[in-house]
Parts: structure tokens; sequence; C-alpha cells
């Protein structure tokens, strides 16, 4: 117990989902159960134009933990959400940085180059040597480091391990056949840490 009785994890837990002022009077903080609703309102034109793949609304309760947002508050108490990205770990030592989306009102502000810093911020902190990305904008990965990749980088005993997720997004990283006639045809990309 700390601080009059606080409990240390409270302490903890809350300096881990402390917000993040940003220029514009933008907000970076940690996504909570009810931005779900906003994510997906966000997401839906994404999923309708097939950038991103549609997930069920349990998929991003279930997720949640792993995102971030950058939102803009308003004067009555709510905010706008401007933007989000995860970070999705799969393996000890490879994350994906995925459903990464800018506002359409807020595109041009930094918000995805922000949210994709904090994305591999997290995954340095939880140990992650790479993080991958299935995506259409080579250009903006590639200017934070990413680069395009062929094959699937981890070792024969991680593949056989990873083989077995659920996970569309982890298959499609594996390049495995059984997830091609259902893929957006974006492209591989991979960031060394």
């Amino acid at each position: 117990m700390l601080n009059g009785g606080m409990p240390f994890a409270d302490e903890l837990i809350s300096a881990q989902y402390r917000s993040h002022e940003l220029p514009g009077g933008l907000v970076l903080r940690r996504a909570r159960a009810t931005d779900v609703p906003a994510l997906v309102e966000l997401l839906a034109p994404m999923v309708e134009q097939r950038i991103l793949v549609a997930k069920e609304r349990v998929d991003y309760y279930e997720a949640i933990h792993e995102f971030w947002l950058v939102v803009e508050p308003q004067s009555d108490g709510t905010e706008v959400l401007a933007g989000c990205a995860a970070c999705h770990v799969i393996w000890a030592d490879t994350a994906e940085a995925r459903t990464i989306a800018t506002n359409q009102a807020y595109r041009g502000r930094g918000i995805g180059r922000i949210l994709v810093e904090q994305v591999l911020a997290d995954a340095r902190a939880q140990g992650v040597q790479q993080v991958f990305c299935l995506t259409f904008e080579t250009d903006f990965f590639t200017a934070l480091g990413f680069e395009v990749i062929d094959g699937t980088p981890v070792s024969q005993e991680a593949y056989s391990e990873i083989l077995r997720s659920r996970d569309e997004g982890t298959a499609e990283f594996l390049d495995l056949s059984r997830v091609k006639p259902n893929t957006l045809g974006n492209t591989r990309m991979l960031r060394r840490l």
C-alpha cells in the first residue's frame, strides 16, 4: 500500500493507462471497453473498402487492451476518435502493428505516425524484437523503418507453433495458402527493433 492506502498495483495500472497530451489539443491514450462502438464506426468504411479485414465486435472487446487511441476532447466532455492502432504479440519475438486507422477529418496531422511509434514502443516494452504489418501504405511504413518481406522471418520452431493460431492476420504473416483467397492484396512488411 502506498499513498494513503492505495494498493501498489493500482498505481502501476494508472501509470500504464495515463493519457499523453499531443499538439493541437489531441490526446494519446489507451483504449477502454467503452471505446469499442467508436472503433467499429471508425473502421467500418475501411472494412467496406477492403482495406481492413472484417471482425466481429466481440473481437474488438477481446483485444481492447492492445489498442491505443488518439482522441480530441470536446467541450461537452465527449471525445472524437481521431485514430487507432494495436500491438498484437504473436510470438516471443514477433508482434503485429494492426488495425491502424485515422479518421478522414484528421489525416495529415501525424496521427498515424504517433500511433505506429507507440505500437513499436509497446513491442519493445514487451521484449519483442520484430514487428510486422499487412498494409497498402508501403511508403508510410517504409518511412517508419519497415521493409517489404518475402518468406516468414521466424524460426522453424516458432513457425510450427504459430501455425496453430486461429488469427487471420497471423496466417497472412505466415503467407499460408489457406488465406490467399481471402487476403486483401496488401503487402507484408517488417521492422526489426
